[in-house]
């Protein structure tokens, strides 16, 4: 779906999340394809972490934002926009998780590409900032330990640990997002940091 441009875009970029969705309940086009243009990147970048799988990361993707199109009318602008999308994202994930049946999944077996492009991810945010190569590098291999750790969490570990250290969440928001209770999430944050830590200090 391509992204709103000219002048439109250009009014509508200063907008608020909900002033956005306002004009989008009122049948607004371009209102749903400006949302799609600020948070296509970042459910996608969720979901993928979760699935480890690009195609299935697309599709669930996609069928996130169609879900958020058709009950564009349920939202309330009470709750922030990002947390109720996030929500939906969130809850497509993990009901295909466990419809695959998928307590943890194994990067191990995962395409050489796709380890590559979340290392990748990873990696360009732990070197920020450096120009060595011998850093980068060293940044590129923590950041494929990092990326094969957090594979391995169950996936509401990992649901909340990428809403944490990845989308910068509050405590609670991934609450509103996941429907659990905060102190739930922080218990969840806290063994899926534990599990992360003991995973790396394996390959030490």
């Amino acid at each position: 779906m391509p992204t709103p441009s000219g002048p439109a875009r250009e009014q509508l970029a200063k907008l608020s999340d909900a002033e956005v969705v306002a004009l989008a309940q009122q049948g607004k086009e371009v209102a749903y394809r400006e949302l799609l243009a600020r948070y296509e990147r970042p459910v996608f970048s969720l979901v993928f972490r979760m699935v480890r799988d690009r195609e299935t990361a697309e599709d669930l993707a996609q069928e996130t934002f169609i879900k958020v199109l058709n009950n564009i009318d349920r939202y309330s602008p009470d709750f922030k926009f990002s947390s109720w999308l996030f929500k939906i994202a969130n809850n497509l994930t993990i009901d295909h998780l466990r419809r695959r049946r998928l307590d943890t999944i194994s990067i191990e077996g995962a395409p050489d590409a796709v380890t590559a492009e979340s290392a990748r991810a990873t990696s360009i945010a732990l070197a920020s900032g450096t120009e060595s190569p011998l850093a980068e590098l060293e940044s590129k291999e923590l950041g494929m330990s990092i990326e094969r750790a957090i594979a391995g969490l169950r996936p509401e570990y990992r649901a909340c640990i990428m809403l944490r250290h990845v989308e910068d969440r509050s405590y609670e928001e991934i609450a509103e997002i996941v429907k659990l209770p905060l102190g739930t999430v922080k218990t969840y944050i806290h063994r899926a940091r534990h599990e992360l830590r003991a995973a790396l200090d394996d390959v030490r």
